[in-house]
């Protein structure tokens, strides 16, 4: 993967610095984050996709700025969020895949016929003409899936991506994401979900509290969780 870089980055909403200051190279090809609510998971991964601007510092992807130059940002990294319904906005399942590749550059004809494409590889083509609205939650969540995954990015950034699926549908989409050759970056509260990540970084209070190997970094995070009663 383009490595993504933080120099000395921090972030202030509402008079609250709610990450940093933090730098950092993330550049394995599983990459978990960690910690509770209002840790400055979501934050992080906001700065990441280039979808809010830092207060100091600038985040790299390669060379490019992701917050200032949005054509690279896009090209590169997807962005999955928790809820779907947050995140698809076309009435129709091809206009949804669609979309992504318009941003691109892509003519309208061009990024249909691709869409097609996509949603033939995946043996959903079935779908292309379905209202989103129809699908089930599971099914949202992988239309967002394919969405990204038309765009082609090097990097996939998952916000929560399980919350509020079934366990079937759960251990489907872990199984399609597993099989992706794109790098993630995965925000989760669950930390058996990164036994078999590469790196794991545990955010507190939008700070860096531990960043290493799982097996470093899930025990201390689990006594401490456990310690404060959130676990």
């Amino acid at each position: 993967m383009a490595s993504i870089t933080f120099d000395d980055v921090s972030l202030t909403l509402d008079g609250r610095q709610v990450f940093g200051p933090a730098s950092l190279v993330l550049e394995e090809r599983r990459i978990g984050v960690i910690g509770q609510n209002g840790a400055g998971k979501s934050s992080f991964l906001r700065l990441m996709a280039g979808l809010v601007k830092p207060d100091s510092g600038k985040v790299r992807l390669g060379d490019s700025d992701v917050y200032t130059d949005r054509k690279a940002a896009l090209a590169g990294i997807g962005v999955i969020f928790q809820n779907p319904d947050h995140q698809i906005l076309f009435p129709t399942v091809v206009e949804e895949i669609a979309f992504g590749l318009t941003q691109l550059g892509a003519s309208k004809a061009e990024a249909h016929a691709q869409a097609l494409r996509v949603l033939e590889t995946q043996d959903r083509a079935d779908w292309a003409d379905r209202q989103c609205y129809t699908l089930s939650g599971g099914q949202r969540h992988y239309l967002c899936l394919m969405a990204v995954l038309a765009m082609e990015p090097d990097v996939i950034l998952l916000d929560e991506p399980y919350a509020g699926l079934d366990i079937p549908t759960s251990a489907r989409l872990h199984r399609q994401l597993h099989g992706l050759a794109q790098s993630l970056v995965m925000i989760t509260h669950d930390p058996e979900l990164l036994t078999d990540y590469d790196r794991v970084i545990w955010l507190d209070g939008g700070r860096v509290q531990a960043d290493g190997a799982p097996a470093e970094v899930l025990p201390p995070f689990k006594a401490e969780m456990a310690r404060r009663g959130a676990c």
